[in-house]
Formats: C-alpha cells, structure tokens, sequence
C-alpha cells in the first residue's frame, strides 16, 4: 500500500492559507476535505492539491508530513512557485 504526503492550498480572506497531511487515498481524503469532512481547520474552504509525493510505508508518510508541516520556508517555496505558475 501507497502512502502520500500533500500540500493543499485554499484563498481565504484575501491570503492564501496551507494545509499538510499524509493518507493513503488522496482523492477521497481531498474529496473529504473539500466537503467539510476533513480536518477541522480546512472545514468551509475550498482546496487545492499543490503538492504530493508517494512513499512506500506510513512510517515514512508520517516522518516527512512531519517535516512539511514544520518547514514553512519549503511550504512557502512551494507555495510561491505553484502560484506563480498557476
């Protein structure tokens, strides 16, 4: 089984806010996100995948979700060049 870790991004108020998770089926968990069935913080927005990378264990999902959420220069990086490229 498959596991992803993933970026997703939502405009709110006028400034762009991000959210990182890991799971192992990011159709359904965006599809929950966006139905307000997902994490508490994403409730009543709609998101957008920016970011995604497969990993072959939960463990190593976990490790670098971890990460992600703790980096803000990467999110930001990832952010900037998705919204420049959009």
């Amino acid at each position: 089984m498959s596991f992803f870790v993933y970026l997703i991004l939502s405009k709110h108020k006028d400034r762009w806010i991000s959210y990182v998770g890991y799971t192992n089926n990011i159709e359904k968990r965006i599809f929950l996100h966006n139905n307000s069935k997902g994490a508490k913080f994403t409730k009543g927005k709609y998101w957008k995948v920016i970011y995604s990378e497969k990993y072959s264990t939960k463990v190593e999902a976990m490790k670098n979700e971890y990460k992600l959420k703790k980096n803000y220069k990467l999110r930001s990086k990832i952010k900037l060049n998705f919204l420049k490229n959009d």
